[in-house]
């Protein structure tokens, strides 16, 4: 049975001739009794706590749990952007490898072009420089062969031919020039 403050506070013992003082026992049973309702009250204020102090532990555990969950999804979907991003970028430089090395097939291919033409065209300048060169000795060998005193021919000499005029011709260019 359990014994509650009121209990003690009314409790009364039967009275022999030989007891205890009876105000010593009262005044103890009162103390004891204010004592106990406080430990009491303690107790259910504790108790009390402890109902609050459970709950906070639940909402707590509660919101660990899903702090815990969200941060599992961060690191996959961290994980996940991060290979993302690696395979982006791979993709970007095996463009950018192939766009470079389209760029430096079109520059070979436009240097082979020019050094083509560079080829021909010095053939083009050895031709011309051979041509002129030629036609060049050949004006000069004119040139020296008209500057030069005719050598004496032994056939042509005393022999000189004169060109005369048709009279036909030479009556018709008087009368048109009169």
């Amino acid at each position: 049975m359990r014994v509650t403050p009121l209990d003690l506070r009314n409790h009364r013992f039967p009275r022999r001739w030989t007891g205890y003082a009876q105000e010593e026992v009262d005044e103890f049973l009162r103390l004891v009794a204010e004592d106990y309702e406080a430990v009491l009250r303690e107790v259910e204020a504790q108790r009390d706590q402890l109902i609050q102090l459970e709950a906070r532990l639940e909402v707590l555990s509660a919101n660990e749990q899903i702090l815990r969950d969200t941060l599992t999804t961060a690191q996959k979907l961290s994980e996940d952007l991060k290979r993302t991003a690696i395979k982006e970028a791979e993709v970007l430089v095996s463009e950018a490898e192939i766009q470079g090395e389209k760029v430096l097939d079109a520059a070979h291919r436009r240097a082979a072009r020019l050094a083509e033409d560079i080829r021909e065209m010095k053939q083009l300048k050895t031709h011309l420089t051979s041509t002129v060169r030629a036609a060049i000795e050949t004006h000069l060998g004119l040139l020296e062969g008209l500057a030069a005193d005719p050598p004496d021919d032994p056939i042509l000499q005393g022999k000189v031919a004169y060109l005369t005029r048709n009279p036909k011709q030479a009556s018709r260019g008087r009368g048109s020039e009169g």
